[in-house]
């Protein structure tokens, strides 16, 4: 583990970045505290189209009128 002050690590952000990336881990401190960790981002996973296909199943009266008791709820008229 590297700790580095926050004056040090305002000059050299972009070795600490490389460094933290490369996978050490980096803590920065303030007057010899330990304060924050640099640490690198996980990538984000990202989803295909269609990967629930087949996980839902839309009834066939999906857009049929709702009841009436409901639609009162709402303050409809039906």
């Amino acid at each position: 583990m590297k700790t580095v002050n926050i004056h040090a690590a305002k000059t050299q952000l972009s070795k600490l970045v490389e460094d933290a990336v490369a996978g050490e881990e980096i803590v920065i401190a303030k007057a010899g505290q330990p304060m924050v960790r640099l640490v690198p981002v996980e990538p984000v996973k990202r989803r295909g189209f269609g990967a629930d296909r087949g996980k839902l199943k839309v009834p066939p009266d999906f857009d049929a009128p709702l009841p009436p008791e409901i639609l009162k709820a709402f303050g409809v008229k039906g």
